[in-house]
């Protein structure tokens, strides 16, 4: 099998690289991300004005390049190594994968504003845990249009948004996906939004909704179920790419420290210890690496088979970013902990990469049910 890039997805891969190198200063994403908006607008500007990369995965007729799953592994791979914060995964490949299978005139309208920057689509599918489990959103059909009653917990980039993706209902009872204009700014009539920045610097939501009013057209889907395991399951494979871009990054920085750091007259990275020590991280790298080709090239197949990769991928990039972010910060000592080094602030993103989309945990019980004879 070549695992080799094509001409096209290097020029992506070489393009977006250079484009981050010269304009995404992390120290200024982080301060956008602290006391300002929570990201930076002309940057995704740039990602779709410049790049073209929001529509990397979506068809042509929607403004998109007609690539694939390789092509956003790519881009993941490059916003991961930069450590970018915008909300790249949430929109352009959940979001946007749940819009392109609902394949309405609304769904299809707000892809094309999607591919020109104008949209960030969060998707609000999270139900809270209660005493009796998860406590699903009910949408309510009456003359004139719907009416959603419920909550919805660690919506990521809803602060963010210009529009939600809202489900309704559970796996029993079937779960339906709803489409609505939102502005967590001004919040809704008959929604509460409490928004928050998680520990690595994302921006989140948890939202309660109380009668609020949904046009008849609102409904994308009332078989949303399906659509939805794939979208978790492109999100898991986009993060685990991400995961491997950081921690490339993470593993040269951390070489480069120890070739520089003098203990007892000598460059900490001639000791042989800490050269194992990084030898084991660079081993754990490759086997993410690997992992995420396998889940990537399966995102097309049959179900079952897609699931089984993509949870392999989760638990082994898992482990790994675990392993490498932890040693990172071993290696470089107390300092590696600190705001002013960027090792601290990919610490912090690897550790929330190992629960997104399901947890390493989650991914490992899943694995086993699915090979389970």
């Amino acid at each position: 099998m070549d695992f080799n890039l094509s001409k096209e997805q290097e020029l992506l891969r070489d393009g977006l690289g250079r484009f981050l190198s010269t304009r995404y200063d992390l120290e200024k994403s982080r301060t956008a991300a602290k006391v300002g908006a929570g990201w930076q607008p002309d940057i995704w500007r740039g990602f779709a004005a410049e790049l073209g990369i929001l529509g990397a995965a979506l068809p042509e007729s929607v403004g998109g390049i007609g690539g694939g799953p390789v092509e956003i592994m790519v881009i993941a791979e490059e916003l991961g190594r930069a450590l970018v914060i915008e909300p790249f995964v949430d929109t352009v490949v959940v979001a946007a994968g749940l819009l392109q299978r609902a394949g309405t005139p609304q769904a299809m309208a707000l892809l094309e504003r999607i591919v020109d920057g104008s949209a960030v689509v969060a998707v609000a599918a999270t139900d809270p845990d209660t005493a009796d489990g998860p406590a699903s959103t009910a949408a309510v059909a009456d003359d004139s249009g719907w009416s959603v009653t419920g909550a919805k917990t660690m919506t990521v980039a809803a602060p963010l948004a210009t529009h939600l993706l809202i489900t309704s209902g559970d796996a029993a009872q079937g779960v339906s996906l709803f489409v609505t204009e939102f502005d967590a700014a001004a919040t809704p009539p008959g929604t509460t939004v409490h928004s928050y920045r998680t520990i690595d610097d994302r921006r989140a939501a948890d939202l309660v909704f109380d009668g609020l009013r949904l046009p008849a057209d609102a409904l994308l889907s009332a078989d949303a179920q399906p659509s939805l395991d794939q979208a978790r399951d492109e999100g898991a494979a986009a993060v685990c790419a991400e995961a491997v871009g950081a921690m490339r990054k993470v593993l040269s920085d951390t070489v480069a420290y120890c070739k520089q750091r003098q203990q007892f007259g000598q460059p900490i990275g001639t000791f042989q210890v800490l050269q194992h020590r990084m030898v084991d991280m660079y081993m754990e790298l490759e086997q993410a690496v690997a992992a995420t080709y396998l889940a990537v090239l399966n995102l097309p197949a049959e179900p079952a088979v897609r699931a089984r990769a993509v949870s392999a991928a989760k638990v082994t990039v898992g482990r790994a970013a675990r392993f490498v972010g932890q040693n990172a910060v071993q290696l470089h000592g107390g300092m590696g902990m600190t705001e002013e080094l960027a090792i601290g602030h990919y610490f912090k993103r690897l550790t929330a990469l190992q629960y997104e989309f399901g947890s390493t945990d989650y991914h490992r019980t899943r694995y086993a049910e699915l090979t389970r004879p």
